[in-house]
């Protein structure tokens, strides 16, 4: 596998990416994670699954505090195998459900609720401690959820490129009001709660709107090989590819 090459027992390699909807962030983190032979882990899923959880119970998504509650006791579990992506709650495989339009255009609420996201945020650092050797990709992993990481990026895309790719990602299901929604005005709620449209200190920028999507996979793997070359730090925890709760 290629990415034994790049970390040893007992180092640590976090390559941390954020950026806004449809920008291409789970298809290349995947296909990345997987040419590395790394653990994945898609956070955008878990406040899907969040929500998700919290329809299902009838929760009031304007409610915050039953909204916290609901995600403080929902049985999440999410896989790290970027070639296999798994999300259940308790026994429900919610994998495509969590991409439904209905939940797209929902997410939002659970994603701006402070204690919901503290919550989310702190199964995230466990699942990167435990992994050790992980691509997480999201809103906040560069400046909240993994400061530290040795590789972090800032993925983005014309607003036209991103409706585009979402568009053929939905199979050309949606109508373009609908994608605007999912994308444009989703990204307006959530970065009340997250900076992902300006890279911060020490976060390089990856523009693929001219991008291929190997184009775009090859220069981030890129980046992670001339860090690799560096030294590499323990991790705080085990270098298993687990799963949360």
């Amino acid at each position: 596998m290629e990415g034994s090459a790049l970390v040893s027992d007992g180092q640590r390699l976090i390559i941390a990416v954020d950026g806004p909807s449809g920008s291409g962030k789970s298809s290349v983190c995947r296909a990345v994670a997987t040419q590395l032979g790394a653990a994945y882990l898609d956070t955008g899923a878990m406040y899907r699954a969040a929500t998700w959880y919290c329809l299902a119970q009838g929760v009031d998504l304007d409610d915050e505090q039953a909204v916290a509650v609901a995600v403080e006791e929902v049985p999440l579990k999410i896989s790290t195998d970027p070639e296999h992506q798994v999300i259940m709650v308790g026994s429900v495989d919610v994998t495509d459900a969590v991409r439904e339009t209905r939940i797209s255009e929902r997410v939002s609420e659970v994603a701006t609720n402070r204690a919901a996201r503290a919550l989310l945020v702190a199964a995230q650092r466990r699942i990167i401690d435990d992994s050790g050797f992980i691509v997480a990709e999201g809103r906040d992993i560069t400046t909240v959820v993994a400061p530290d990481a040795q590789v972090r990026v800032l993925l983005t895309a014309s607003a036209e490129a991103r409706l585009r790719r979402r568009g053929l990602q939905l199979g050309g299901t949606e109508t373009a009001e609908a994608l605007r929604r999912q994308v444009i005005d989703r990204d307006t709620r959530d970065s009340t709660a997250s900076n992902f449209t300006e890279a911060a200190d020490g976060v390089a920028v990856l523009d693929s709107s001219d991008l291929t999507f190997q184009e775009t996979v090859d220069t981030l793997t890129q980046r992670v090989h001339a860090v690799s070359a560096e030294p590499l730090s323990t991790p705080s925890a085990g270098a298993s590819r687990g799963e949360s709760r």
